[in-house]
């Protein structure tokens, strides 16, 4: 952890921090799976357990969320990422949340998702 006056770098890397923590709101990088060759489903429950850890680290939780911005290789496959975000985020706490097709660093990537959560 980097700690700089009123900013925290979380997971902080030579390109990118997973987490920047300024004021009150932390921001996530793209998360992206862990297992490429999973489908959209798998790697969607993926995505949202690492933003969950992320989301920890830096002292709040999904709940908090503010923002959210989905990233799919192929907008086919929306309902079935929204079958697994459904599951997973609170009811009465549904960020503003955009998607949009996109290509991905590795086209193996089925989705990617970015946040931006208030802290407590």
């Amino acid at each position: 952890m980097v700690t700089t006056p009123m900013i925290t770098r979380i997971q902080a890397g030579k390109r990118m921090s997973q987490v920047v923590v300024h004021g009150n709101t932390a921001y996530l990088a793209g998360q992206v799976a862990v297992d490429i060759g999973a489908d959209i489903s798998v790697q969607t429950a993926q995505v949202l357990e690492k933003i969950d850890r992320l989301l920890a680290a830096a002292g709040t939780d999904k709940s908090r969320l503010l923002s959210v911005t989905v990233f799919l290789t192929d907008i086919r496959s929306f309902a079935e990422m929204n079958a697994v975000w459904d599951s997973w985020v609170p009811a009465d706490a549904s960020p503003a949340r955009a998607t949009i097709q996109a290509r991905l660093a590795n086209p193996a990537y089925r989705v990617e998702m970015q946040a931006i959560a208030a802290l407590p």
